[in-house]
Formats: C-alpha cells, sequence, structure tokens
C-alpha cells in the first residue's frame, strides 16, 4: 500500500503566520491589546486526555500546536503593526519524559517567529507588565479563559489608576475581525484544503469498492478513517456519518451500528482534517454496487440540482442564490415524481419541500468544517462570494417511511457533497476525484 501514499504538501511558512499578525493589529487601536488564547487538554476519563486540537483562531495567527498556550498583540500603528508575544508550556524535563518536548519560549521565538515569548511560569507577572497602560482590550468574548484574563486586567488596571495610570476603560470582541480574514483563504491553505479533499476522495472511493451486504456501517467507517490516518491526516474532520437504509434520513446520524443490507443505500458524509484543515464530502450509493429504478430517479433530482449549484458558484453570487436554485430543482422534481402536488411557485411559498428538504445547500469550509465568517453583510443583505472563498454544496432528499409515501421511495436518503473554491474565473471543484455519476459509482464498485 505505501506505492498509494499521498506526497504531502509543505506546511505553511512562519512568514504566513507573521503576515497574519501584522494585518490583524493593524486594525486594532494603538493603545489596545489582544489576548487569544489557545485550547487545553481535556479530560476524557481519569488521567486520559482527548487528542489535543489547537484551538483554530490560534492556530491561524500562530502555527503552534502545543496545548495550553496565549498570544498577545500589542498594537503600535505602525507598518509592522506592533509585537508579538507568546505564553507557552514551561520547560519541564520530567513531563518531557512523559509526553514529549516542549518548544519553551526560546523555542517559540525561534521556530515561529515571535518577537517575544515566555514561559505560562511568569505569565502572571509579565501579562500585568504588557497590559499596563493599555485603554482597550480584544478577546473572543466567548472563550472563558480569555474572560478570565481580561477580568484580571481590569483589576490591576483599576489598582494601577489609583496610582495615576491610564485605566482600562473596556473590551471588545476580537473574533469578528479574525474571522473576516479567515473567510478568504490564502494559496497556501488552499493548498492544504486540496490535499485534505484529495485524502477524503481516496477514503470515500475506498469504501466504495468496501462495501457490500452483510457488513456493518462501522466498518465502513473503519475503512474511511484509515485512509484519513494512513495519508497523514490526524483523522475525521468531524463525526463521521454512515447511514445505511432509512438511517440516511437521520442528518445528523453518527451511531454507524446498522447492518449494511442489499438493495438499500448508504450515505456517508465524511472529511479528513489535514494540518487542521478540513475535507467534508458527501457520497450515496447502493449497498450492492447497482442503483434501482426509484432510486435513480431520486438520486438523478438531487445530482441535478447539485450540479447546477456547483455551477452557479462564481464572484457576485451569493449562497441565498445557489440555495434557491436547489430548492426550485428539487420542488420541481418531487412533483413530478408525486411527492408534492401543487404548482411550483405555490409549493416553494408554502415550503412544503422543507419535508424532504431540511437544510441548507452550502456553508463555509477552512480550519473549521462549518467555518467561521458571516452569511450576511447585515440582516438584509447576504454576502456575496469573493474569490478565495470555500465552500460546500450538498442538496439532499430525505423521504420518510410515512403511510403517504409510494413504498418504493420511503427511507431514501440521499445527499451529495462537493468542495468549491470560488475563483477570480468561476470555481474548483476539488473533490472531484470520488465519482458521483451514477454510471461511475457502479463501474467502481463493480472493480473491486
Amino acid at each position: 500500500m505505501q506505492s498509494d501514499l499521498m506526497l504531502p504538501p509543505a506546511p505553511i511558512a512562519p512568514q504566513v503566520y507573521q503576515a497574519r499578525r501584522a494585518r490583524l493589529m493593524q486594525k486594532l487601536p494603538s493603545h489596545s491589546a489582544a489576548l487569544i488564547p489557545g485550547a487545553c487538554l481535556v479530560t476524557r476519563s481519569r488521567d486520559s486526555e482527548y487528542p489535543f486540537r489547537q484551538d483554530s483562531d490560534f492556530y491561524y495567527l500562530t502555527g503552534i500546536v502545543e496545548p495550553d498556550a496565549l498570544l498577545v498583540l500589542l498594537p503600535d500603528g505602525s507598518d509592522e503593526g506592533g509585537q508579538s508575544v507568546v505564553f507557552c508550556l514551561d520547560r519541564d524535563p520530567t513531563m518531557e519524559a512523559w509526553t514529549g518536548r516542549r518548544l519553551g519560549a526560546e523555542g517559540v521565538m525561534r521556530e515561529h517567529l515571535i518577537e517575544q515569548a515566555f514561559e505560562n511560569a511568569e505569565r502572571e507577572k509579565q501579562l500585568n507588565n504588557l497590559l499596563g497602560g493599555r485603554e482597550m482590550l480584544y478577546f473572543p468574548l466567548s472563550n472563558p479563559e480569555a474572560q478570565r484574563l481580561a477580568e484580571q486586567a481590569y483589576r490591576q488596571a483599576q489598582a494601577a489608576h489609583r496610582r495615576g495610570h491610564p485605566t482600562l476603560q473596556g473590551w471588545l470582541d476580537i473574533a469578528p475581525l479574525i474571522h473576516s480574514m479567515r473567510l478568504i483563504k490564502g494559496e497556501e491553505e488552499l493548498t492544504l484544503l486540496r490535499h485534505a479533499a484529495a485524502i477524503s476522495a481516496r477514503a470515500h472511493c475506498r469504501a466504495m469498492r468496501v462495501a457490500a451486504p452483510g457488513l456493518h456501517e462501522y466498518q465502513l467507517q473503519a475503512d474511511l478513517e484509515h485512509e484519513f490516518v494512513w495519508q497523514g491526516g490526524s483523522g475525521p474532520a468531524y463525526s463521521t456519518i454512515v447511514g445505511s437504509g432509512a438511517n440516511a434520513c437521520v442528518l445528523h446520524y453518527i451511531e454507524n451500528a446498522a447492518p449494511l443490507k442489499a438493495g438499500e443505500l448508504v450515505l456517508i458524509d465524511a472529511g479528513a482534517e489535514y494540518a487542521l484543515y478540513a475535507g467534508d464530502i458527501t457520497r450515496t450509493f447502493p449497498v450492492s454496487g447497482v442503483f434501482s429504478t426509484p432510486q435513480r430517479a431520486l438520486y438523478s433530482l438531487v445530482l441535478e440540482a447539485q450540479k447546477n449549484a456547483v455551477a452557479a458558484v462564481r464572484p457576485g453570487t451569493t449562497l441565498n442564490e445557489i440555495h434557491q436554485g436547489v430548492v426550485d430543482d428539487l420542488t420541481k422534481g418531487l412533483i413530478a415524481l408525486g411527492l408534492l402536488e401543487g404548482e411550483l411557485d405555490e409549493c416553494i411559498k408554502a415550503e412544503s419541500y422543507r419535508r424532504f428538504y431540511l437544510h441548507s445547500t452550502s456553508h463555509w469550509l477552512g480550519l473549521d468544517v462549518h467555518d467561521v465568517g458571516t452569511y450576511r453583510l447585515d440582516p438584509d443583505t447576504p454576502r456575496p462570494l469573493e474569490a478565495g472563498m470555500v465552500i460546500t454544496v450538498e442538496p439532499g432528499l430525505y423521504i420518510p417511511n410515512d403511510d403517504d409515501i409510494p413504498d418504493d421511495y420511503r427511507g431514501i436518503g440521499i445527499r451529495i457533497e462537493d468542495d468549491v473554491v470560488v475563483t477570480a474565473e468561476g470555481h474548483e471543484v476539488i473533490t472531484s476525484d470520488v465519482p458521483k455519476e451514477m454510471d461511475d459509482i457502479e463501474a467502481l464498485m463493480a472493480n473491486k
């Protein structure tokens, strides 16, 4: 299998993270400071922890993957933006013998181009000095650790104010500023997203080849996640969904425990995480390798809507417009199949299609599978797409097991999802290595 290993892309250079910090500080007043904590280890049970995953905002600005770190930004109004300071885990030979090498302050400055660094043992003393005289704090308001540090800084500033120093006036949320930066991906990020997508596509193809009646959903999950890690990913970017039969109609089905049955479809929604960037693919295929006539009818409907939606991705288009196009296509098809009654406009206005299509068509993709960034510029204005944005396109149909549904369609769930980069010319589908045409799926599954 070693010949199947993909060549990994180069990691993002420290200079890229340095430039991001400078851009962020240029957006902040020179009398302010910013606090961005990294993630901490989380206990799974007793003395074992969940696998560590760095906070996405902290990682976006530093590239540091150690836990219990803190980034402090001190803008000064210069072209360079200001100074970056990181607090990190203490160098401790005893702990490092158990858990591995720690960067320490010197390693953080050397390897990550941070201007100044301290180990956490010095955090309280040094943080008070760094924040002294700063009149405004920026931090992610949803982060409890950042909130605690801000309140501590406020108490220190109040005491200093009595000695004639400037007081801390208050704080603001820094998350919107970081998230607006993260919404537009640089080429180095797109390289990693393409690699995560390619790993994810290989895993889906592998699952199609393996699938057969008598296996269980969790066995397909095992093959998928083996491929993720085999190709250098950290594992799944989110909880893997393998839903066969009526389980495919449960949008976030993750039990993955049922047997695969002949004649049923299986829906897989799974993606690899590579260098913290997420892949996100959904494919639906027949357990036995051949679509039935009713399955083909429903699948064709979803596939046409999905391809039309992908074709609509270009700068200036909005996700709302893309979604509305999918609603039109699916509703028209549901009427043609007799699953909806009435005129197209009436069914759309009444939202009767929502019985079969419950979710939106797209979301942002990046360091988080449901990546950050607002979908509207204001409550009445959808955000237009721009080059460098990355989205999913994932229409679906989920037919309930209800008495008024024809027997041939009951309990069928279908979703088709690709990852799409918005380019200056239009779009790039980065998950096209896994088939979605029915004939191509059947050919792949026949060639086990």
